[in-house]
């Protein structure tokens, strides 16, 4: 038996952050603003993880009214949700990702951020695919406001 869960996430560019996406420190003059390190790649993918267990979404498990996670490492949250996924008794099958930005150019950084989802996630860096796409201007993205993701994941059953 396998299950899908879709995932979406958004945050606010602002100066005076770090840009953290899938883990992995992207040098640029603007970092995403939220609770925690607001990685939205890895985010998408909790959601989307969330989704296909069929458990609420990230705010559920990780609300920003809680001080325990404020500025945390999104990883270590991630961490926690594969914790869910064992305990479920199912093992991810693939994740499918397009993280959409008009700055910086995120494809120099995708084998960098599969390095650091793959074993977390528990599986090859070859059942991970990242896109990054532009809206050509147009929206939020387009006008440097703001970064979002969305993932597709697909799970398996272990029992």
């Amino acid at each position: 038996m396998f299950r899908i869960g879709f995932g979406y996430d958004v945050h606010r560019l602002v100066e005076g952050r770090r840009l953290i996406l899938g883990g992995v420190n992207i040098p640029w003059g603007k970092g995403l603003l939220g609770h925690s390190d607001a990685d939205v790649l890895v985010h998408a993918i909790m959601d989307g993880i969330l989704g296909a267990l069929g458990r609420g979404d990230i705010g559920r498990h990780f609300p920003d009214t809680d001080s325990a996670y404020k500025d945390i490492d999104s990883l270590l949250m991630l961490k926690n949700v594969m914790s869910m996924v064992e305990k479920d008794g199912y093992l991810i099958n693939n994740v499918d990702c397009t993280i959409v930005a008009q700055q910086p150019k995120i494809s120099p950084h995708i084998e960098a951020m599969k390095d650091r989802l793959a074993p977390i996630l528990a599986v090859e860096k070859g059942s991970i695919n990242i896109k990054a796409t532009t809206t050509e201007g147009m929206g939020f993205a387009g006008r440097g406001e703001g970064m979002e993701a969305y993932a597709v994941v697909s799970l398996i059953r272990t029992v």
